[in-house]
């Protein structure tokens, strides 16, 4: 029996590597602009052009399942003592208005969702990481 690709649910509203490229670099010349956001990850990243060559990965990754991403998002960020509860909302709210921007209403609210889901992951792991909150089943 014949196996059938995966399509990633980007696929599917019309999200493509060029979309994902496109959302992934505005939003984060942005980012590096913003008061609060840049001067965190203007501290943490050293190469900008190898940082977002592995976000546009890891989108990649998550709305066209292409598996090219490679890394630990949470261990990365877990490094970092500097990044705090409050910057979570203000990421997220400069990231859905860039995709709303950017890209086209259903792709816009894909990213949105999968941007949501992913700062919820990591602001849960990184609260159980700093002892914050204990960790589930304990």
């Amino acid at each position: 029996m014949e196996m059938k690709p995966r399509i990633g649910p980007g696929a599917l509203v019309g999200v493509d590597e060029a979309m994902i490229r496109r959302q992934v670099h505005t939003f984060y010349g942005r980012v590096r602009l913003d008061p609060v956001l840049g001067p965190v990850f203007n501290d943490a990243v050293e190469d900008w052009d190898e940082h977002l060559a592995k976000l546009c990965d890891f989108w990649s990754s998550v709305l066209l399942m292409t598996g090219r991403f490679k890394g630990s998002p949470m261990a990365a960020h877990a490094r970092r003592p500097d990044i705090r509860d409050e910057h979570f909302p203000r990421w997220l709210d400069l990231f859905e208005r860039t995709a709303r921007e950017v890209c086209p209403p259903p792709a816009a609210a894909l990213f949105v969702e999968k941007s949501r889901m992913i700062g919820r992951s990591l602001a849960l792991g990184l609260a159980v990481s700093r002892g914050e909150i204990p960790p589930l089943g304990s």
